[in-house]
């Protein structure tokens, strides 16, 4: 097990740097930037693989009961939305290689916010893993309505812009793209966090909201 944390966190290291270069390509309108993050997600996509491989080995060799058990699902999970995470900074750096096509356009001052909290989330939720805290993953998930809520703001600035400049109509829809996957990395963020709390406390926190049926 503590082998299978030791992969997740650094699959979280590579995430990680690619959400930081997807933010530095983003803001240069840099191709040659977006297009290392799109080979890098190659790297994450194998390693995805390798962890999800290690983990379907743990179950079918030592069939793990209790918290073991829900530690190495808990992980399956958390592999995967990582996975995905790679997946859309991959995206990211798709938007900016088009957004260097046409006219420039000026990047949302919230978009600085969003990243950083996206980033903090993310770490945040790495962390909540490393020491099986409750307290930090708890955090984590309330803090998706600060990205949430950076997200309307950026879409509706955008918007508000379509109508003054719809000869940059193509660009800035792709800002209302990247926006749209850093709310989507959050989400992920938050899974992982709801995933630790799973592996500590045995508790399901996802869809908690949902009242059960009478």
């Amino acid at each position: 097990m503590y082998k299978l944390k030791e992969q997740i966190l650094a699959l979280g290291a590579e995430v990680e740097r690619s959400i930081a270069n997807a933010e530095q390509c983003l803001n240069e309108l840099d191709v040659v930037a977006a297009n290392s993050v799109i080979e890098y997600d190659h790297v994450i996509d194998q390693h995805e693989v390798d962890i999800e491989e290690d983990c379907l080995k743990i179950l079918a060799l030592y069939h793990p009961v209790a918290m073991d058990l829900r530690g190495v699902i808990a992980m399956l999970k958390m592999n995967n939305d990582l996975e995905r995470i790679g997946d859309l900074c991959k995206n990211i750096a798709e938007y900016v290689i088009e957004m260097a096509k046409g006219p420039r356009v000026d990047i949302p001052a919230d978009f600085a916010a969003m990243f950083s909290e996206t980033q903090r989330m993310v770490r945040g939720s790495l962390d909540s893993l490393v020491n099986g805290d409750l307290e930090l993953a708890r955090q984590v998930c309330e803090d998706d309505d600060i990205v949430d809520d950076l997200n309307v703001q950026i879409i509706t600035e955008i918007r508000d812009r379509l109508h003054q400049h719809p000869e940059r109509m193509d660009s800035l829809l792709f800002l209302i793209s990247v926006s749209r996957s850093l709310e989507r990395i959050a989400d992920y963020a938050t899974n992982i966090a709801e995933d630790v709390t799973y592996t500590v406390s045995g508790d399901i926190v996802r869809h908690a909201e949902i009242a059960p049926a009478s």
